[in-house]
């Protein structure tokens, strides 16, 4: 057959050509191979015993016949050699896959294998409803019943070609995509995936992220789960996905880390972000200077509309919130704020001191979340600006940060479940 599902074969008997029954099909043995995993042989059970037959002497292999030749039949044991000893049954069936299109992590319920030549090959695993149901036996039944309303049995299959290859040394295995579908994903489809995984796990997925993507995940990751996840990290990468994060999402993150462990990490991170992000840490959590993004775009009066324009081009991939720039005397007090729509309809020429809104809407360092609330929803505003006891700028509390503390637990619970 050019393709059939494992679940069609395992259990069922593995005879002689004469028809004298060898045993049943109890696994099949996997090796890497260049694109697809190739069967390298069968294990068979047999008057309990567990039995092995490479793949070269196994004449017919079809949902009705399995067919051996028994002179090749040996002991398990012996069957391995140097290769890697990885099975379809023990090692893949049942184990959690990325599906990089649903953001989510699936289990593998059937295997489709296929035939190139003289080989078989896994060519997709099945992580759906119908290969829930051909795995019990019962998918005649559920086609029936999903016809009495009209609809089909949904069927869900992940090509392999978009599976990470088989690590040679492994027994146990989690698959995930290949690194390139994973740096396509949005930084919060990364981070639910991450919320799924086992501890042990999530090292899998993290390993093939560059620093920048990490970083952006991390930013997106609940804090007890950051903290779980960082841990599990050598200093040296977790002091680099830090230095990518947003220095208030680093605040967050190293403020639940032992005390040594976070001084430690913040002595590896590069001397201007280590600075950033231990001032964030010096202020209560449930405060405006706990919430607040000490990374923001400010401008002195005397700047023009273009020279603002430039300024942000140049550091505008460092910063999260570049919809408002605010505008700063020398000694660090705020004077007003510009939006960069009005700075793009300005005459070039215009300094933004003559285009800015004055009267800043602002709270102290100590307000309480619902006091930034209250103003984000007064005047629509998409971030809060932080003043010190001295009058500085010291930051803004983007109005994301702070909804989501107000948003109802059903909401933040899938994103954000720990793991």
């Amino acid at each position: 057959m050019s393709e059939l599902y494992v679940s069609a074969v395992l259990g069922r008997p593995v005879i002689d050509p004469s028809g004298a029954a060898l045993g049943r099909l109890d696994d099949l043995r996997l090796v890497p191979g260049e694109t697809l995993p190739v069967v390298s042989g069968l294990f068979i059970r047999a008057a309990g015993e567990r039995r092995f037959i490479p793949w070269r002497a196994v004449n017919l292999f079809t949902p009705v016949v399995v067919s051996a030749d028994p002179g090749a039949v040996g002991r398990a044991e012996e069957q391995a050699g140097d290769a890697p000893d990885i099975r379809l049954r023990r090692d893949i069936l049942d184990r959690q896959i990325v599906d990089v299109d649903g953001a989510k992590v699936v289990r593998v319920n059937d295997l489709k294998l296929a035939t190139r030549g003289a080989s078989l090959l896994v060519a997709a695993a099945d992580v759906g409803l119908r290969g829930m149901a051909r795995r019990l036996g019962q998918l005649r039944f559920w086609n029936w019943l999903a016809g009495l309303f009209g609809a089909k049995l949904p069927s869900r299959e992940i090509d392999w070609r978009f599976v990470a290859q088989l690590d040679p040394n492994a027994d146990r295995l989690t698959l995930t995509v290949a690194r390139e579908r994973l740096t396509d994903m949005h930084p919060a489809d990364i981070a639910e995936i991450l919320a799924q995984l086992p501890h042990k796990e999530a090292g899998t997925v993290l390993g093939s992220l560059d620093p920048e993507t990490l970083g952006e995940t991390m930013g997106e990751l609940d804090t007890e789960l950051g903290v779980k996840v960082i841990s599990r990290l050598g200093s040296e990468q977790a002091s680099d996905i830090l230095e990518e994060m947003e220095p208030h999402d680093a605040a967050d993150l190293l403020g639940d880390l032992p005390e040594e462990k976070a001084q430690e990490l913040l002595g590896l991170m590069d001397a201007e972000d280590a600075e950033m992000v231990q001032e964030l840490l010096e202020h209560e959590e449930d405060t405006a200077g706990g919430l607040m993004n000490n990374l923001f775009a400010f401008v002195p009066p005397a700047m023009t509309a273009e020279e603002a324009i430039n300024y942000i081009r140049l550091v505008g991939a460092e910063i999260d919130n570049v919809y408002y720039v605010y505008v700063i005397r020398g000694d660090e007090t705020p004077l007003g704020v510009v939006t960069l729509k009005r700075l793009l309809l300005a005459p070039p020429k215009t300094p933004v001191a003559e285009i800015m809104t004055v009267g800043l809407k602002s709270v102290p360092v100590d307000a309480t979340p619902s006091e930034v609330m209250e103003l984000i929803a007064k005047y629509n505003l998409l971030a809060v600006p932080v003043v010190d006891d001295a009058g500085h700028m010291a930051g803004i509390v983007p109005a994301d940060d702070v909804l989501e503390m107000f948003l109802p637990e059903s909401v933040t619970k899938k994103r954000f479940a720990a793991m």
